[in-house]
């Protein structure tokens, strides 16, 4: 709320964001019946900017739903990014699954109540809210129920394996490029890849190449701290000794970390949870180096950025708890998601003013590249700043631009290539 001087303004946007607060009083776990359930009265009560449906079935045959809002539901807008959130990777860390829960009854009700922001957002984004992505692993630890519930049980899937570190890794290989000026993006996934990991694991990769993500974050439990990639050292691992694993994107993912942290009503103190991270973010390796992680994988599979939010000491707290914890994280979730309406975004066009799809936009002094999607549209995240601007493709001569970025809303960029 800092930008807010005026103490009028600042009361309306007070009001306008704590409209619900009354019913965020009794807010109660969800078992996996529950949860679809409570996913289809949101879907029931905002049929006209919602829909749900299923990236796949977990080991045991549940499905992992998704709850999408757009002012189209189903259909990619040209020029507009798609964000997504995921819960409950760790079955046992179950904060995540229940704010998401409660995210999704927040935006279809703002809406409903005309709130400006919250409607702003949902016709200028595609949001996709998967709530659990491991209900197997949930079932295990809800089970034992929060006053039981042992710091392992029901971490991993069905099969007891830890999702978070079951992608593929892309990292040694990312590492060895930087020393060989290879590739910087979208990196090859290793041959008979899908049999490697978990039927989970396969859904949310699947769902990764099916839909061109700009910006994610992923709920876990157990810490309160905002963790941006690299989660794996580059390193070799010393016993005791851990090192900073920067992204080409350092930058802007430390801003990402800090606008959760700083929205969130504690995180940004620092001392949480008998730890102490300044500003409540930390790069991945730093705190403890992870092989074969989610964000990690983002980042060299795909467009997408993603941060993991470690939102909670406890991992299963009481439902008692519940309530000030979506108060305290509330204003967060959404300060995050505005965050993928910042950098420069646009079309590629050849010169007969046909889209061109898989284009790479590289900007120079950021050895990390995006490519466009079928639709030609790309989205670069990135801070305020004049940057230079490249798209090149097979066949056709690189086009560049130099750009001004401001703090504000990304800024179009255009860009033409010529066949050779």
């Amino acid at each position: 709320m800092s930008g807010y001087h005026d103490s009028n303004c600042n009361k309306r946007v007070k009001v306008e964001l704590l409209l619900l607060s009354s019913w965020a009083s009794d807010i109660q776990h969800h078992r996996y019946e529950e949860l679809v359930r409570a996913l289809f009265v949101v879907q029931s009560e905002c049929p006209y900017i919602t829909r749900i449906y299923s990236i796949g079935r977990s080991v045991e045959g549940r499905h992992l739903y998704v709850l999408e809002f757009s002012d189209n539901p189903g259909i990619h807008e040209a020029m507009e990014p798609e964000f997504k959130y995921v819960g409950n990777m760790h079955g046992n860390e179950v904060l995540g699954r229940e704010l998401l829960i409660q995210l999704s009854q927040f935006l279809c009700e703002e809406y409903r109540a005309g709130n400006q922001r919250i409607t702003r957002l949902i016709h200028d984004t595609r949001i996709h809210i998967l709530p659990t992505m491991n209900p197997d692993g949930y079932e295990v630890a809800a089970k034992q129920g929060p006053e039981f519930n042992g710091y392992l049980v029901g971490r991993g899937n069905s099969r007891e394996v830890d999702l978070n570190r079951n992608f593929p890794d892309l990292n040694a290989l990312m590492y060895y490029y930087e020393k060989t000026n290879g590739r910087n993006h979208h990196l090859p996934l290793p041959d008979n890849w899908e049999h490697q990991v978990e039927l989970e694991t396969l859904a949310v990769i699947k769902w990764m190449q099916n839909y061109n993500f700009v910006l994610s974050a992923n709920l876990h439990g157990g810490a309160v701290v905002a963790n941006y990639p690299f989660d794996k050292s580059r390193d070799p691992r010393i016993r005791g000794k851990t090192t900073y694993s920067a992204t080409p994107d350092d930058k802007i993912f430390k801003k990402l970390a800090r606008t959760y942290s700083y929205a969130h009503s504690w995180m940004h103190k620092g001392w949480n949870c008998g730890d102490f991270f300044d500003e409540g973010i930390t790069n991945g390796a730093s705190w403890y180096s992870l092989s074969k992680g989610m964000q990690d994988f983002n980042y060299l599979y795909t467009n997408c950025f993603e941060i993991t939010l470690e939102l909670s000491c406890d991992k299963f707290p009481p439902a008692s708890a519940l309530s000030r914890e979506w108060l305290g994280n509330r204003e967060a979730l959404i300060s995050f998601l505005e965050q993928v309406h910042h950098g420069i975004k646009g079309m590629v066009y050849d010169n007969n003013n046909n889209p061109i799809s898989n284009a790479e936009i590289s900007v120079a002094g950021i050895n990390h590249d995006v490519t466009t999607g079928v639709d030609g549209d790309y989205f670069r995240l990135l801070l305020p700043g004049t940057y230079t601007v490249t798209a090149s493709t097979s066949g056709y001569l690189p086009s560049t631009s130099t750009v001004t970025v401001g703090p504000a809303e990304a800024i179009q960029v255009r860009l033409c290539v010529i066949a050779e």
